[in-house]
């Protein structure tokens, strides 16, 4: 069921840094700040946290339920 939601087996470690993404989001943080915040807390790549954003905010679809 996890692989038809797309989550890949390294994902569990970026759970904590998306809920910290959208909790910032919608205290009104703009999306760079946060992204820079994030990526230096969490020691990656912006762009590695940008692919989180992107991934883990994907709506399911009915297929993978």
């Amino acid at each position: 069921m996890l692989i038809k939601l797309g989550i890949k087996q390294d994902d569990v470690r970026y759970i904590d840094l998306y809920s910290e993404f959208e909790a910032m989001k919608n205290r009104g943080e703009k999306t760079t700040y946060a992204v820079l915040y994030l990526a230096n807390k969490y020691s990656v790549c912006e762009r590695k946290v940008y692919d989180v954003i992107k991934r883990f905010g994907k709506r399911c679809t009915f297929g993978a339920v």
